[in-house]
């Protein structure tokens, strides 16, 4: 039987149960405008890769690739990190560290005068930020345990609304102001995100250890969790879902090429655009839904239909048809991140909760990094096609496993009398 998680925490002190709304709106905004940020380079970096020298257009491809990518994976290795951190010198100090990092590193690259610098403050933006991870750690342990999904789905929305909106103002800004004025209105944007993290959010003082007294043992994270395996299943499972939503986005423009699309471009930004927006909508419903159901369940429903989603769209004929069977699947999707991250909250003690939640991210920035490279490969050599049954058996084998690795009894709030024997 797992241990009660409520049995190793202790209540939520007064000033976090009277401030968490504002808490949450302040992650939420913060979230956002950092995911913009992070995001609105798409329509237009392989135009400022070309701007900074690279001429070739093969190259001005995989510089345009590796300055993407780059920021994941420099925010993948320092996740787990700031999560520790995190846990011992206090959450609200991440936020405040990632805030002001990504305003300056946004400004910087702004900056940049060939591509060797891009590519470094690229990387540099992915050490400083982790703001939505950040967050997503403080609004899963400073939340009343019967809001958790929801607010971890109110959270969610505001990522997926950055991812929809980032590209979105990036393809409308640099018209107007320009790519350098982009970044730079940016990182100022970000600065208000800094202002708000700084003097709205409230967080417990975290406990002083007083003069003379023996310095406590350092905890290693994996003793002290009762049952691993729920925990092991949603890292690999973050990892996969991130894995196979970014599978599909390098192929995209070509298949929707394939099938003889007007406006490809546009058609292309609806695509992306559907399954962010279905996201948005569904997150804090599906979070709601577990928190009364449990979350195991949710996940294990939301991949399923996923997958399912996924077989059409191997076999479309109209672009219509992709836009439409994207929406559907972002409004499956929406469920998953929020439900992975209350699950490994609700199996973990709160001392290690930051830690857990910290290699989660590291896991999704993996899948991020991992996944358009194998899409790309898998399109390019095998076709299009094989790309979305592929992601469709490895979403149908993540719902097969969550099935199998349930625990008998899942720990929540309300979820906990629900998810018993699922």
């Amino acid at each position: 039987m797992i241990a009660h998680p409520q049995s190793q925490a202790e209540p939520l002190p007064s000033i976090v149960e009277e401030h968490w709304k504002r808490n949450l709106a302040v992650c939420v905004f913060g979230a956002f405008t950092t995911i913009v940020a992070m995001t609105l380079l798409l329509p237009f970096l392989p135009l400022y890769v070309e701007h900074l020298g690279v001429s070739d257009q093969a190259a001005i491809v995989q510089w345009s690739g590796v300055a993407f990518g780059a920021t994941f994976l420099s925010a993948a290795l320092t996740a787990p990190l700031w999560g520790r951190l995190g846990d011992r010198y206090g959450r609200k100090l991440m936020l405040i560290r990632a805030s002001l990092g990504m305003a300056v590193a946004m400004s910087l690259i702004g900056l940049a005068e060939n591509i060797y610098q891009l590519v470094g403050l690229r990387l540099l933006a992915g050490l400083l930020g982790g703001y939505a991870s950040g967050a997503t750690i403080l609004v899963a342990t400073q939340t009343p345990r019967a809001r958790t999904g929801w607010a971890l789905g109110m959270l969610s929305s505001g990522i997926m609304a950055g991812n929809l909106a980032g590209p979105l103002i990036g393809g409308l800004l640099p018209p107007l102001i320009g790519i350098r004025h982009t970044f730079f209105l940016a990182g100022g944007v970000i600065f208000l995100t800094f202002l708000a993290t700084l003097f709205l959010m409230k967080e417990a003082p975290r406990p002083q250890r007083q003069a003379g007294a023996a310095k406590a043992p350092a905890v290693r994270a994996w003793d002290v969790i009762a049952d691993k395996r729920p925990v092991l299943t949603m890292l690999v499972v973050a990892c996969l879902v991130m894995f196979s939503i970014m599978s599909i986005e390098p192929i995209i423009t070509v298949y929707l090429t394939q099938l003889h699309s007007e406006n490809v471009t546009l058609m292309a930004g609806l695509v992306m655009s559907a399954t962010a927006l279905a996201s948005v909508l569904s997150a804090s419903r599906l979070g709601k839904l577990a928190d009364r159901i449990g979350h195991w369940k949710v996940v294990i429903g939301c991949l399923t239909a996923a997958a399912l989603l996924l077989i059409p769209q191997a076999f479309v004929s109209h672009a219509w048809q992709l836009v439409l069977l994207r929406f559907l699947m972002g409004i499956a999707l929406g469920g998953l991140l929020p439900c992975i991250a209350a699950i490994i909250r609700h199996s973990v003690p709160d001392a290690v909760a930051g830690r857990m939640l910290g290699y989660s991210t590291s896991c999704q920035y993996i899948g991020q990094v991992l996944g358009p490279l194998t899409g790309g490969y898998l399109g390019g050599h095998f076709g299009m096609p094989v790309v979305f049954i592929a992601t469709c058996l490895l979403m149908g084998g993540c719902a097969v496993g969550m099935l199998l690795m349930r625990p008998l009894m899942s720990s929540g709030t309300g979820a906990s009398r629900a998810e018993r024997g699922i």
